[in-house]
């Protein structure tokens, strides 16, 4: 269960770091977004975590205001 957090945490980071990495970037909102999907989902695949459409939208969300 140890194990289960770390990976969590580090996949948070990941994810946040990410992010804010492209927020911080001189680009269009609707490219951002876009952006920050796309490595969203490069990432869930990557790493064989499945999660619906929503759940990705709402993730994005919370990280973009996380970032603001």
């Amino acid at each position: 269960m140890k194990n289960l957090g770390y990976f969590g945490a580090f996949l948070g980071g990941a994810i946040a770091g990410a992010a804010i990495g492209i927020l911080v970037a001189p680009d269009k909102g609707s490219n951002t977004r876009q952006k920050i999907s796309d490595t969203v989902n490069d990432f869930l695949k990557k790493h064989n975590i499945k999660l619906n459409r929503k759940d990705v939208g709402d993730l994005i969300e919370d990280l973009e205001e996380a970032a603001d």
